[in-house]
């Protein structure tokens, strides 16, 4: 049986978990509200302040959806109360990122400067100090959406390995490469 399935989810007050008829859970909390759409074979049930996930035979496709959607769900519960954030860095000469309400605008050495349009339920903050590397503070109730907004950032300049220049997730290890002249 999936671990991560049959983990019983405890509710904190002040969240209210909802099923639909059509296997739509819905989770309320202190910082918003996320739906999320279940496989019709996927069972969630509440009960005195904890969920659980159950699958209705143990076929591998049944299997897997049971532990996807105890950590979607477990994932909306802590993103509704706590939230996420992920941290990006831009390590290079001249890289700069600026936030203007939902609209990114970064130096990343490219001739133009790169804008990128943030969806609504991300917020982020970038703060420049002198002496460091600018940072990028991203932060969501939806984890999935805080990822792939993260990894799209990311993959505009992946860090490469001789200089060890781009964007890259704040406490990455980026494996560096001798350069030509250490092959000698």
């Amino acid at each position: 049986m999936s671990r991560i399935g049959k983990r019983t989810i405890t509710v904190p007050s002040g969240v209210t978990v909802t099923v639909s008829p059509t296997n739509e859970v819905t989770v309320k909390g202190p910082k918003g509200e996320l739906k999320e759409q279940l496989d019709r074979d996927i069972k969630v049930s509440v009960e005195n302040g904890e969920l659980t996930v159950s699958r209705p035979t143990d076929q591998i496709r049944h299997r897997a959806l049971h532990g996807l959607y105890g950590a979607l769900v477990a994932n909306m519960v802590k993103g509704v109360t706590e939230g996420f954030t992920r941290n990006l860095e831009l390590v290079g000469v001249g890289y700069r990122a600026a936030v203007a309400g939902q609209t990114l605008d970064m130096a990343l050495g490219f001739s133009h400067n790169i804008v990128m349009e943030l969806p609504k339920e991300v917020k982020a903050t970038a703060t420049a100090e002198k002496g460091q590397n600018p940072k990028i503070f991203l932060e969501s109730i939806d984890k999935q959406l805080l990822g792939q907004v993260a990894a799209k950032i990311r993959s505009l300049r992946k860090p490469e390995p001789y200089k060890g220049k781009g964007v890259r997730y704040m406490g990455e290890v980026v494996r560096r490469k001798a350069g030509k002249s250490a092959g000698k």
